[in-house]
């Protein structure tokens, strides 16, 4: 059985490299034996309804509008989280996800996709730079996320959602001190990098959530060896930009 990484409108929302996402996925799931093919839809094209993970990713006010109008015509996502597809929205795809969100100068509202407990209003600043958080794994662990945010938007989490990890460096949702929602097999989040690259702990357990089961050890040392190295940079660098930024202020 060939899995389906489904990339959704790459034209509309992948102004971030999150298509990079999509291929680690896959990636992943060959390095295990596993096969898995990556499936790039664009507006106009049938979304598939029998995907392993969709993705969504980052885009301009006027692209999320366009994504919610032919997504909400085409209803081949909505069949695919019916079927046990996972949802992997990232920024502007976030957003989306949700009731409602606002664009432009204005701040006229639009209403989103309705797949998460959310809301999205311009916020009182614009967040852009490292945002590093902390997720809770499913097994009560505690990972580091690290990514980069570029977002006007802050979210409100309603009673049906939670938190995808807390902020620890960075602006996230907002003013609540987390990032990013998670409401049964829709997860949301605001960092781009892409983010699954930066984060492969994030991508295996998106996985595991689609299929259903766990996943064996990757089985590359070579490339475990260098995420972990690659990794402890990242966090060294967020952490002394931080503390530079407190010790001037």
């Amino acid at each position: 059985m060939t899995h389906k990484i489904v990339v959704v409108y790459q034209s509309l929302l992948g102004i971030y490299g999150d298509r990079g996402n999509a291929m680690v996925l896959a990636k992943r799931l060959n390095w295990r034996g596993i096969e898995a093919e990556l499936v790039t839809v664009e507006p106009g094209d049938p979304v598939p309804d029998d995907g392993l993970v969709y993705l969504l990713g980052g885009g301009e006010d006027w692209a999320q509008i366009a994504a919610v109008k032919a997504l909400e015509e085409d209803q081949g996502l909505h069949r695919g989280l019916d079927a046990g597809g996972v949802l992997f929205a990232v920024c502007a795809g976030y957003q989306l996800c949700g009731h409602s969100f606002t664009v432009g100068d204005n701040d006229e509202v639009f209403s989103g996709l309705g797949l998460l407990d959310v809301e999205t209003r311009r916020g009182d600043q614009r967040a852009v730079g490292e945002i590093l958080t902390q997720w809770t794994k499913p097994d009560g662990s505690m990972s580091f996320i690290t990514g980069f945010e570029n977002h006007g938007g802050f979210t409100h989490l309603g009673s049906d959602a939670t938190p995808f990890a807390k902020v620890e460096v960075g602006v996230g949702n907002g003013r609540d001190g987390f990032d990013g929602a998670v409401q049964g097999r829709v997860i949301g989040t605001y960092p781009h990098g892409p983010v699954l690259p930066r984060n492969p702990e994030v991508a295996d357990y998106l996985l595991e959530l689609a299929l259903g089961d766990s996943l064996a050890p990757l089985p590359r040392a070579d490339v475990n060896a260098e995420h972990d190295q690659l990794r402890a940079e990242r966090l060294q660098i967020v952490r002394t930009t931080k503390n530079r930024a407190e010790q001037t202020r």
